[in-house]
């Protein structure tokens, strides 16, 4: 059994009903959905919320609530994996054991169902614990500096001022749209960025997070420019 658990909690800060916010006049929650439903790849679409809004939105547009998620995993401090190590002990104990769990953030509005089906072929083509979507950095981080509370500036890695960029390690962070993981995986793996795991690496123009209100507006841009339509 292949399920997707989409974590979507009430309780969001930065930007209120943000897992159910219209985004281009649907809300955000819709279009991984929708995305995960044309990829045909999963037996179940479960969002784990503690929110009866969100419940119901979810619910019309087909993802399934099969449960609520308890408190004490509805807050600020409860991390993505503990959610989802909830959902897959859920399902195993009513007689839903999946083999391949696959979490899918509810604010994927860059989601398409041909990014989904090429990383699980890649996913289960070497049998990896973990496959993730990662995108480049698009400014070499061993030149990175920060900023002092008196003003002055001072690099992390002072010995690659001189270096050309050419010469520096790519560098890629997590594009927190989606991650395939093994139900013994999920349940074993304490860190999910191990040797164990690999990438699905997508494009900077597919790959945006949205934490603020202008995160959001840049989001919506990028999302026609990549739909061809603006």
């Amino acid at each position: 059994m292949i399920v997707a658990v989409i974590p979507a909690r009430g309780g969001s800060k930065r930007i209120k009903k943000k897992n159910i916010k219209n985004f281009l006049n649907k809300p955000i929650i819709y279009y991984p959905i929708k995305q995960i439903q044309k990829s045909k790849l999963f037996d179940k679409i479960i969002v784990s919320t503690d929110n009866k809004e969100i419940s119901e939105i979810s619910k019309k547009f087909g993802a399934e609530i099969l449960f609520k998620r308890p408190k004490k995993l509805s807050n600020d401090y409860a991390s993505t994996q503990e959610v989802i190590i909830h959902a897959v002990k859920w399902l195993t104990k009513n007689n839903y054991k999946p083999d391949i769990i696959c979490c899918i953030y509810p604010t994927s509005v860059f989601i398409n169902s041909h990014n989904l089906k090429e990383s699980y072929k890649l996913f289960t083509k070497k049998k990896w614990n973990f496959i993730f979507s990662a995108t480049n950095y698009l400014s070499p981080i061993q030149r990175a500096f920060y900023q002092k509370k008196n003003g002055n500036i001072k690099m992390f890695q002072p010995k690659n001022y001189f270096k050309r960029s050419q010469d520096l390690k790519k560098s890629y962070h997590d594009a927190g749209q989606f991650y395939w993981g093994t139900y013994d995986a999920w349940l074993n793996t304490k860190n999910l960025f191990n040797g164990n795991s690999t990438t699905y690496l997508l494009s900077q123009l597919k790959a945006h997070d949205i934490n603020n209100i202008e995160d959001w507006k840049i989001a919506e841009k990028l999302y026609l420019i990549n739909n061809k339509k603006i």
